[in-house]
């Protein structure tokens, strides 16, 4: 399979400190790995291997006891699937210590690993989560919108011709199964069951009752598995931006799945087109992807809200608290496309407000941006919205 150079600035970061690196399975991390950080790397560790795995279980030691039978120093080494042996962490966090080394530790969850009551070594690394391609990352001139917005951006997926078997599989023994492994559930109808039903409140505000009604199990059990989805990273709350004060605002979070293409799978829908609504809802949710990229990789404390008032006004997003952004699919933005916006503006709290769409050129409207969507991803890539003084800004020309 073709590989796409990824964008996260983790070899950098490796310099100098150890690095747990997180992310659903089949997003791409060990293909960055190795196509991208194999010149960095000493020494490499895969707990996929059943056979060390199981050696490792036994004795957590033995990485510690080659370590020092080959007298590493200050270098890089890499386990895969770090998960899957959670008393590896204290080893790692003594080797760090004792040896002078720097890690890079992955995998597809850290549930496993803080409910097994390990250390987390204790801010000698540095969290990083991964996500499926950005369109940076394909490159703005041959990136298809129509196909990340129906394949979705895990790689296989979207490198795919025809991605709906790849996908159901991904969602039947992924999804399903192995996040249901997690232990929150034997009880894989119940599961699954659940979500069907998340995927169709994906990009809206929660409501548990609602969620545990469809689904046909208790409100407790419906918290407690959305908390698996945003500890496995397969899905997000966007917290509700509460700062205004002319207009009170909810402060229900809002769900969304980390990738279209799962959505759509999940709830068994043909490809869309511009002509339905649910085209819509996925370009918004892939903006909101893009945005929680480039806070992942470029802006770690950086922040994304979404603020509704209790008389039903609306901006889709709030980037870094400053910068309120709407999105719309349409090609052509009129004045009632920016009621959400200039309502906020009357409170005074952020410093731009936009709306990225499909029209052709940028322009300004009664003072708001209008943006097409490309020129807003080159904007937002080159840290226009960093909050960062000098953020050393991405050259997309590398990626072209």
């Amino acid at each position: 399979m073709q590989y796409i150079r990824r964008i996260i600035p983790i070899g950098e970061m490796l310099k100098t400190r150890t690095v747990l690196l997180f992310g659903p399975r089949q997003t791409g991390k060990s293909s960055f790995v190795r196509h991208q950080l194999k010149d960095q790397i000493t020494k490499s560790y895969n707990l996929l291997d059943q056979g060390l795995l199981l050696r490792l279980l036994a004795d957590p030691t033995l990485i510690r006891k080659e370590i020092e039978f080959e007298k590493l120093r200050d270098c890089i080494i890499f386990i895969d699937e770090i998960q899957k042996c959670p008393a590896l962490m204290d080893e790692v966090h003594l080797m760090i210590e004792e040896h002078n080394l720097r890690f890079l530790l992955t995998g597809s969850s850290a549930r496993k690993l803080k409910k097994s009551g390990v250390n987390l070594l204790g801010g000698r690394g540095r969290d990083r989560n991964f996500h499926p391609l950005v369109a940076l990352e394909i490159g703005l001139e041959h990136f298809s919108l129509p196909r990340a917005l129906n394949h979705g951006l895990i790689p296989r997926h979207y490198l795919a011709d025809d991605p709906d078997e790849d996908l159901a599989t991904y969602v039947g023994r992924y999804l399903t199964e192995e996040i249901a492994g997690e232990g929150v559930s034997r009880n894989l109808p119940a599961f699954s069951r659940f979500l069907q039903t998340a995927s169709t409140v994906n990009g809206q505000m929660l409501n548990y009752t609602n969620v545990a009604r469809d689904a046909q199990v208790s409100r407790a059990t419906i918290q407690n598995w959305f908390q698996v989805l945003y500890d496995t990273l397969i899905a997000w709350e966007i917290p509700a931006f509460t700062k205004t004060v002319k207009r009170k605002a909810i402060e229900t979070a809002k769900f969304y799945f980390f990738d279209t293409g799962v959505v759509r799978s999940l709830r068994r829908l043909p490809p869309i087109t511009p002509q339905q609504t649910e085209w819509g809802e996925f370009f918004e949710q892939f903006i909101m992807m893009e945005m929680k990229s480039w806070i992942d990789y470029h802006e770690p404390l950086g922040s994304l809200h979404y603020w509704r008032s209790t008389s039903k006004m609306e901006v889709d997003f709030i980037l870094n608290g400053e910068h309120a952004i709407e999105v719309k699919s349409t090609d052509r933005v009129t004045l009632k496309h920016l009621q959400g916006l200039r309502s906020l503006r009357e409170e005074g709290l952020c410093s731009s407000y936009s709306i990225i769409c499909n029209e052709a050129r940028p322009r300004l409207e009664d003072g708001i941006e209008i943006l097409p969507w490309k020129e807003f991803l080159t904007q937002l890539w080159s840290g226009r919205f960093s909050t960062k003084a000098r953020m050393p800004p991405v050259d997309i020309r590398t990626f072209k």
